[in-house]
């Protein structure tokens, strides 16, 4: 979950998900943790996106990510869009 390895972390969310691998809260929170930490915060906001279409539940770790990517991004008016 480095910040330098948020592709490697990616890559292997979409390859667990090309395998029809569940992806589940954690996997989810793992891919936009990355995404945030890499400075991704429209990478992180497609994940959470995407969570909510594959009905997947998101948690506070998956909020405080997303937050916080967008915070990085310098978007605050995105993270507010969130609630």
């Amino acid at each position: 979950e480095k910040g330098g390895k948020w592709e490697v972390a990616l890559a292997l969310f979409v390859d667990m998900r090309t395998a029809r691998v569940k992806s589940n809260t954690i996997a989810y929170n793992a891919a936009i943790s990355a995404c945030e930490k890499g400075g991704q915060w429209a990478k992180a906001i497609a994940l959470l996106i995407d969570m909510s279409a594959s009905h997947v539940e998101p948690d506070a770790i998956t909020y405080g990510a997303a937050f916080s990517a967008c915070e990085k991004g310098g978007k605050w008016e995105m993270a507010l869009a969130l609630f």
